[in-house]
């Protein structure tokens, strides 16, 4: 018998312009559609999104689904 372990990456980035849910709802969706996440939480107060994933995720990857969505990547948190 044997198990597989899966370990969740949390890695949690800066973003620039968010000011309400709708961004978070845009900042999320954008997101989530990079091969490997399996969640995102954006709260626009703080300008933190939190992204779980099942590896290191390429942080230019990010940084254009967050252009995509109409915002800036400052970094990582």
């Amino acid at each position: 018998m044997t198990a597989e372990t899966t370990t969740a990456l949390t890695t949690v980035y800066q973003v620039k312009g968010m000011t309400c849910g709708h961004c978070e709802g845009a900042v999320s969706s954008e997101i989530s559609e990079i091969a490997g996440v399996s969640s995102v939480k954006a709260v626009a107060s703080t300008g933190q999104v939190t992204v779980v994933s099942e590896a290191a995720l390429d942080v230019e990857a990010v940084r254009a689904a967050v252009d995509e969505a109409g915002y800036e990547l400052v970094d990582q948190a």
